[in-house]
């Protein structure tokens, strides 16, 4: 008579976008923008640590991009009203593929 520990669940497969590490504030940590079905989170390393933001995929409102010359910023706003999560120093082509995985995810979730 023994217990079998349970097998947690496999994590979604989830992609994730590093910012340029020549655009400001990106240079010795990049942030990464980490889309799952789930949620989208803001990944910023530090010397010790790290600060990471999420926001569930249900509960976002709206993702802008902002395009300047060679990079993009991505805005993405929460439906409860809290702060946006913003990225800066993505390519232009991630900025749309973030925006896209995330309106993909939300159809998915509405059928």
């Amino acid at each position: 008579m023994g217990v079998t520990p349970s097998v947690p669940a496999a994590e979604p497969l989830a992609e994730s976008f590093t910012a340029s590490r020549w655009t400001q504030g990106n240079f010795l940590f990049p942030t990464r923008l980490v889309v799952s079905p789930l949620r989208v989170s803001r990944v910023k390393s530090r010397w010790f640590g790290s600060n990471d933001e999420s926001i569930a995929i249900s509960k976002i409102a709206s993702v802008h991009i902002s395009t300047g010359v060679l990079w993009a910023e991505i805005r993405i706003e929460s439906t409860g009203g809290t702060d946006p999560i913003t990225s800066h120093g993505h390519r232009k082509a991630d900025a749309q593929r973030v925006r896209d995985l995330i309106e993909s995810y939300q159809a998915q979730s509405r059928v």
